[in-house]
């Protein structure tokens, strides 16, 4: 099942003069499938991402996540899209310290307010049971190792159950330890629970192992 398409995505940059940054882009990602998007620095992959991710959403062509056409979505329609079908891993983590593991992990989902504060809650002790992280659910989340932060970064990104993980260089800011435990928390994530994956990444190593590389050069995909 198909859960993100793209339709011929063009995208120009105007400062300091015009550019065209992504070229014709069309490219269909399924249900499960864990991909990585490659390429030298400048090539259009991160913002491709943002892109993707709707949060650019000055292009031209088509983007459908889910079955849903979100071109010339209004901000405030694609804001709430956002929360409730994509969740985000980045390379710095980006938890509130002065929040705990739990509160951080809940917030996507009370912003969303489908669910009582109860099940949020155990919703998110579910997310951080399935990244080893559930006994540190009450610890302020400065207390935590910078791969533990990102563990808990990802419960954060699942709450909502998304339909797609993008992550932004997600191991950028690890040590290959704490890479390899990233890598396989997706891994499982995908083959165990079907969530799909997209990542950027610039280690060759990951992608290497994702289901599907996909490779830019000069704001295409080779």
């Amino acid at each position: 099942m198909t859960v993100l398409r793209t339709c011929g995505i063009t995208k120009y940059f105007y400062d300091p003069e015009k550019f065209q940054v992504l070229k014709n882009i069309s490219m269909e990602v399924q249900r499960g499938e864990f991909l990585s998007l490659v390429g030298k620095s400048g090539c259009g992959k991160s913002t491709l991402m943002y892109v993707l991710s709707t949060m650019d959403t000055d292009f031209e062509g088509e983007l459908e996540i889910a079955g849903e056409n979100l071109t010339r979505r209004s901000q405030n329609y694609l804001a709430a899209f956002r929360n409730r079908h994509i969740g985000f891993v980045f390379q710095f983590h980006y938890l509130l310290p002065e929040f705990t593991v739990l509160q951080n992990v809940m917030l996507p989902a009370l912003k969303l307010g489908e669910l009582s504060k109860a099940e949020i809650e155990n919703r998110a002790i579910e997310k951080l049971q399935l990244l080893g992280m559930a006994e540190h659910a009450r610890k302020k989340t400065n207390k935590l190792s910078g791969g533990q932060q990102q563990r808990v970064a990802i419960a954060r990104a699942l709450i909502n159950n998304p339909d797609v993980l993008m992550g932004d260089e997600p191991t950028g800011n690890l040590d290959s330890h704490n890479s390899r435990i990233v890598f396989d928390i997706f891994r499982e994530l995908t083959t165990v629970h079907k969530q799909t994956i997209i990542a950027v990444t610039h280690d060759e190593e990951f992608a290497r192992q994702t289901d599907r590389v996909v490779e830019m050069s000069d704001g295409r995909i080779l």
